[in-house]
């Protein structure tokens, strides 16, 4: 009688031990919520500066930290370099908050994002009379399409940019731009 308690209770500590290995299967981040990424990428930008009314082209590196899968920082970086007018650019160092939403498509692969950076811009005026650092703002949005599990076409990146201490008062450009994304982490 006594080696049937000790039976049962060998193959009951078994059956809960076969049980808890079972949970090793579930994915790590559906079991701590660890959906932190960090990812870096570069497009190719063309912006329409108010001064002057004209379209430069130039090139954004950015940076993207995610704490969770809807919530982050980007921190970006544009140069206008071509299409310049009487030497006239300008270059933008922003950060901010970012909002990835659910995504779209089958297995998620459109991610829509809005965001909201601020930062310095730095504005080269014509035949290099002057420059200065401004503070700017720059709402915007975007979509990037999920090629693989750490590569991201980011399809459309726009940005209104908002120049509030301009010299000759508040000026305000559009950005847009397309390039590729990569996640590190």
């Amino acid at each position: 009688m006594m080696n049937c308690k000790w039976v049962t209770r060998a193959l009951l500590l078994a059956g809960l031990l076969a049980g808890f290995t079972g949970a090793r299967a579930q994915s790590p981040e559906a079991a701590v919520g660890d959906w932190s990424s960090l990812a870096v990428g570069g497009s190719v930008n063309a912006t329409r500066l108010q001064y002057g009314q004209h379209w430069m082209i130039g090139g954004t590196a950015f940076v993207d930290a995610n704490f969770t899968w809807r919530y982050g920082i980007e921190g970006e970086t544009n140069w206008e370099v071509l299409r310049q007018v009487e030497n006239t650019r300008a270059t933008t160092y922003l950060v901010g908050p970012r909002f990835q939403m659910a995504g779209l498509g089958q297995n998620a692969q459109w991610r829509p994002y809005v965001k909201f950076l601020a930062g310095d811009g730095y504005f080269n005026f014509p035949y290099h009379y002057a420059w200065g650092n401004y503070f700017v703002m720059a709402p915007g949005a975007g979509i990037d399409y999920r090629v693989n599990s750490r590569v991201r076409l980011r399809l459309l990146d726009a940005e209104y940019q908002y120049w509030p201490t301009f010299t000759y008062g508040s000026m305000t450009n559009l950005s847009v731009s397309a390039g590729v994304r990569y996640r590190i982490r």
